[in-house]
């Protein structure tokens, strides 16, 4: 995962009246190729307030003046009184407001700011979708020596988004999976400048996001930078202290962290891990290491000869739209959706699940792939399957309400899922490429929304899943999800009541909301499927496409559309 300016979907978060938007208010539009990096250099600072501006001049010069990278934001602070600017912090986060606002003076000769809130980005960086209010703020203004100036400043910045755009970059601190075997990407956003490799191993240090943290470890927990971070050349050197204590099995996941997470920086390829000046004492491990040497823990690892599959009149079908090996491939089952798990050292297709309905009794089963199934849980209605791919089994939900997880060969078991309930009825279910997260698709009675929520998993209690939270509020008739890489999901929703279903691009944690072309389907989506390196599929009008360069094409090209529904690929 390289680098991207924050808002990286730049203008397709956007918050200028056309782009699309996190909150409700602005339609998307559709973008089919990246978006130019936002024009101007990160450098420009702000002027400070015009003599005799008038109060509504001096809000918005405030709000202008959150976009510097000065420390303690002095320009800011000349749009303050005396006494509210030396109590002004700039650190307690920043409000992210859309670029169409007002400012309107009252009678009582105060100044009312309105428009779009986005969200908010915490001291650490981590960004938080708004819920779909919009932002209002009454700002106190008076008189000091014959000029205006605020009393009542907020906390922290408020910032247009394109101003956030211009300064900070998407990045991910990234931590480890559960089972010690994949790197979990954890969206921060931080301000572009050489302090940037030094604030981003910080990040590390300091531990992932609240939402996050139950769900993966961190073999960085105690541990103290020296120094700042030095680059040199495409090499960031990093030295370390208070490494006494972790165990010597943990130093390659503390390396597989660092390097994942600098090589996203521009320039940086490598990585040089010292303990108080000493080289780090990892045998077998390069004194300047590179993701290759941490390939193994790649958050997006994916069984390099898995095909996509899909169900066609109850068969299971690969994507050269030829039925399946066994039973399944000849209809045996009656197959609605399946799921299938591949050795990760092999990329051999082992294990598989299917939900079959036949007679009106609907079943999940499961067995070998190619082999015989047999029905393990009965329900009313179950969702699409989806794979934990670091560990060997399936999750579902039954009856839209109860989340189930099934063991390879073993019982199947109810996921805790205390806030589920309370959301809506769960009509969809898939598990990120690193196992730590899930993306569920809850109807409710003011529509179908995308949540997504953290694996967290313990040696003597039940997995459960915890901090079930909306992502990209503005889609309220959402249909179905999938997982384009670990730090990504493919959403087929619609932004309003009378929009049809497209296909969306969001980032985990709903930054970035970018349209999907639709160029060649036959009609609206109803089901979609993804994978780390793969190209996106859909069912629509009851046949499957892939997107190949921007358009959706038949699968095999200048043939007739294959017929077929549920498209998944193998984890």
């Amino acid at each position: 995962m390289r680098r991207r300016r924050a808002a990286g979907a730049a203008l397709a978060l956007g918050l200028l009246t056309a782009c699309s938007t996190v909150p409700t208010g602005s339609p998307p539009v559709q973008l089919t190729e990246a978006p130019a990096r936002p024009a101007g250099e990160v450098g420009i600072e702000p002027i400070g307030p015009a003599v005799d501006a008038s109060p509504e001049e001096i809000v918005r010069g405030f709000v202008d003046a959150a976009a510097s990278t000065l420390q303690r934001h002095p320009v800011a602070r000349d749009h303050l009184t005396p006494d509210a600017a030396a109590a002004w912090s700039d650190e307690s986060g920043i409000t992210l407001v859309g670029a169409d606002y007002a400012t309107v003076t009252t009678d009582a000769g105060t100044v009312v700011m309105t428009g779009d809130l986005v969200g908010t980005i915490d001291p650490r960086g981590v960004f938080s979708a708004s819920t779909g209010e919009p932002f209002s703020r009454e700002f106190t203004v008076t008189e000091v020596e014959g000029q205006w100036r605020i009393a009542n400043p907020p906390d922290g910045l408020v910032m247009l988004v394109p101003d956030f755009e211009r300064l900070y970059d998407d990045l991910a601190a990234y931590f480890v999976d559960p089972t010690g075997q994949r790197v979990v990407p954890d969206p921060r956003y931080l301000l572009s400048g050489e302090a940037q490799p030094t604030t981003l191993v910080q990040r590390l240090l300091d531990g992932p996001s609240p939402a996050l943290t139950a769900g993966v470890g961190n073999a960085l927990e105690g541990v103290t930078l020296t120094r700042a971070v030095t680059v040199s050349g495409s090499t960031a050197t990093v030295d370390l202290a208070g490494l006494d204590d972790v165990p010597t099995g943990e130093l390659g996941a503390l390396s597989a962290q660092l390097v994942w997470t600098l090589d996203q920086l521009d320039g940086v390829s490598s990585v040089e891990v010292t303990v108080n000046g000493d080289p780090l004492p990892l045998d077998g491990v390069p004194t300047v290491q590179r993701t290759d040497d941490w390939a193994g823990f790649s958050p997006e690892s994916v069984p390099a000869d898995a095909d996509g599959h899909y169900v066609d009149a109850g068969r299971l079908m690969t994507v050269d739209g030829q039925p399946a090996p066994g039973p399944a491939g000849q209809g045996a089952y009656g197959l609605t959706s399946a799921a299938v798990s591949a050795d990760p050292r092999t990329s051999a297709l082992t294990t598989m699940v299917g939900v079959s309905v036949v007679n009106g009794t609907t079943a999940l089963l499961a067995g070998q792939y190619g082999g015989d199934l047999a029905s393990i849980v009965p329900a009313g209605r179950l969702s699409v399957p989806t794979v934990a791919a670091t560990r060997p089994e399936f999750w579902v939900v039954r009856d839209e309400t109860t989340v189930v997880r099934v063991p390879a060969g073993g019982s199947p078991q109810p996921v805790n899922a205390p806030t589920l309930p309370g959301q809506g009825r769960a009509t969809a279910l898939q598990l990120s490429p690193d196992g730590v997260r899930a993306a569920l698709v809850v109807s409710a009675a003011d529509g179908r929304s995308l949540l997504v929520g953290t694996v967290v998993r313990s040696d003597d209690g039940p997995v459960a899943l915890r901090d079930l939270r909306e992502v990209a509020p503005s889609l309220t008739g959402v249909d179905d999800v999938a997982w384009r890489d670990a730090g990504t999901l493919v959403v087929l929703a619609a932004a309003g009541a009378e929009d049809g279903t497209v296909p969306y691009e969001v980032g985990v944690d709903g930054w970035g909301l970018t349209e999907v072309p639709t160029a060649g389907l036959p009609g609206q989506p109803t089901s979609v499927a993804a994978a780390p390196g793969q190209s996106p599929l859909v069912s629509a009008q009851g046949s499957v496409w892939v997107l190949s360069g921007g358009t959706w094409v038949t699968l095999v090209r200048g043939q007739q559309p294959v017929p077929g529904t549920e498209p998944f690929y193998p984890v």
